[in-house]
């Protein structure tokens, strides 16, 4: 993850380092190819929509999904999720810029395609988690 990170609002260290970090745990569990560990960074009823345009509404859903993406067309993929961007939406709701960097198992980039994702991570009973993402796949990322 980068340390160059725009931040809009009044969010705290604290804030900052539980949102990044929900960031942080989804990448590693997106590399160990773990899909319980990858849905759990989701709040119980999140809705997410994939890079090839798939919504999946809950956290049950998004589980189902990744198993067998994870262990099947995603399994020699990895990558690197770098937060560009924190906006307080309202206190305890924070929208999440992300590029997503494919990588080799040790963390190397290489070629391949790239994502650019939002996130709107809020905090939950159960800590801070994603309630709503939407990941794009894009051919390079774009400068700010």
């Amino acid at each position: 993850m980068t340390n160059d990170i725009l931040v809009v609002g009044a969010i705290s260290a604290e804030v900052r380092a539980a949102v990044t970090g929900v960031v942080k745990d989804l990448e590693e569990a997106f590399n160990a190819h773990d899909a319980i560990a990858l849905s759990e960074q989701f709040a119980l009823e999140a809705s997410w929509t994939n890079a090839v345009g798939r919504r999946l509404d809950s956290r049950e859903a998004i589980a189902e999904f990744s198993g067998p993406a994870l262990k099947g067309f995603l399994r020699d993929a990895y990558a690197r999720y770098d937060v560009v961007k924190l906006l307080e939406v309202v206190p305890g709701v924070i929208a999440v810029n992300v590029r997503q960097i494919p990588t080799d198992s040790s963390g190397t980039p290489v070629e391949g395609p790239r994502g650019v994702t939002s996130y709107v991570i809020a905090q939950q009973r159960d800590g801070w988690k994603i309630v709503v993402g939407q990941n794009s796949a894009v051919d390079a990322l774009p400068a700010d």
